[in-house]
């Protein structure tokens, strides 16, 4: 029993991390593009190009599957599920086992 509370605890401190990890990066995102916007328009840092957008573009994608990564695919693949891909592995690897088992035993009676 205590094991599996540690387990739990374990689990939420690691969801909350990285639930913190992805609001700090949504709080860089906003700032750092406005900088980014702010040094294209008004410092005149390359005016020639729009390499502003560019830039914020790519980094909105790779917060959308920093966003993915927390809220979609670690939310549903758990330990949980581990567990439970685990669990059916073995079986499947017993039930074969046991198929062959049957099988070498029924040879050699005959």
């Amino acid at each position: 029993m205590q094991k599996e509370i540690h387990e739990q605890y374990e689990y939420a401190r690691r969801r909350i991390k990285q639930k913190k990890g992805l609001y700090f990066h949504s709080v860089l995102f906003l700032l750092g593009s406005l900088f980014l916007f702010i040094a294209h328009k008004f410092l005149n840092i390359g005016v020639e190009t729009n390499w502003c957008i560019w830039v914020i573009t790519i980094w909105f994608f790779l917060f959308i599957l920093h966003f993915i990564k927390v809220y979609i695919t670690d939310r549903f693949m758990n330990k949980d599920w581990e567990r439970e891909q685990i669990d059916r592995l073995v079986a499947l690897q017993q039930k074969k086992i046991t198929q062959l088992e049957s099988h070498i035993n029924e040879e050699s009676a005959t």
